[in-house]
């Protein structure tokens, strides 16, 4: 399956790296932690993550649980396991392989984005470039293989991450304003009541803070997410004007390779506009 999706990646622009196109069967598993560290009463809206960790393991993420990491003074801290990423060494895991079949698809596609082939760009614009082009590719893959059930059940997910997406964006901003009026601990207090009003991003975030504390979380976690999400909603709103979606890859590589927020979402409305006059 993995050799397959890869196979139609490439079809679509994506050219395919080595990342999961190896089994355990082939060589050990390894994987990798992550940490993400944000100064406290601060969200990385227009610069990077403060600080970004990640650490390999030699043995897959179910063998290896963290228990808890604790309070870092001055910096909210959030952190995240997985057997899957974008390195020739990331095998696939028993566990990858229940994983279902959509998750599958859309990982492979993922981490296939993230070869230097298709984009080199800073951290936290290639995720944001990569997280919707791999829900997309996934959806034009099912669609491919005539897979009624799995290209609904895709459709159904991107329109959860387009609803998540604008709805994070509504709350960093409303998080900004929070953090800039009352003292840090009251701000965190305050935006974590808000997020009640944000039910779609709200449900993602207790899901993967599981374990962690959500006051001590709070400033990474949105900025983290943000990496992730911040543009998926226009990036897909794009896939509906361009002519394909190969050509919405190809045009996206073109991004300087030092990509701010800002010079991103500059080129995003360019396309919006080039696509729109053409479709006219």
């Amino acid at each position: 399956m993995i050799n397959e999706v890869k196979a139609f990646g490439k079809t679509i622009g994506i050219e395919p790296t080595p990342a999961l196109s190896r089994t355990t069967e082939d060589g050990p598993a390894l994987s990798m932690l992550w940490l993400w560290l944000q100064r406290a009463g601060t969200l990385a809206l227009r610069a990077p993550l403060d600080i970004r960790l990640a650490i390999g393991f030699r043995t897959e993420k179910e063998r290896l649980r963290i228990e808890q990491v604790y309070r870092v003074d001055g910096y909210s801290v959030y952190y995240r396991q997985g057997n899957e990423f974008a390195d020739s060494r990331s095998v696939a895991t028993i566990g990858f392989a229940a994983e279902p079949v959509i998750r599958r698809v859309m990982v492979v596609l993922h981490e296939d984005l993230h070869g230097d082939a298709n984009f080199s760009l800073p951290w936290e614009m290639e995720e944001a470039i990569v997280t919707p082009l791999g829900s997309l590719a996934a959806l034009a893959y099912f669609r491919q293989k005539n897979d009624e059930p799995s290209w609904q059940n895709a459709l159904a997910a991107v329109a959860e991450e387009r609803k998540l997406s604008r709805e994070l964006n509504a709350l960093t901003a409303e998080a900004e304003l929070i953090f800039a009026m009352l003292p840090v601990d009251d701000a965190k207090q305050q935006i974590l009541a808000e997020m009640s009003r944000y039910p779609t991003y709200r449900r993602q975030f207790e899901r993967q803070i599981q374990g962690q504390h959500p006051p001590t979380v709070l400033e990474a976690k949105l900025s983290h997410d943000l990496a992730y999400y911040r543009f998926f909603d226009r990036i897909a709103e794009l896939s509906e004007l361009a002519p394909d979606l190969k050509t919405l890859i190809d045009d996206l590589k073109k991004l300087p390779s030092d990509a701010t927020p800002e010079l991103t979402e500059k080129f995003l409305q360019r396309l919006n506009s080039r696509y729109s006059i053409a479709s006219k």
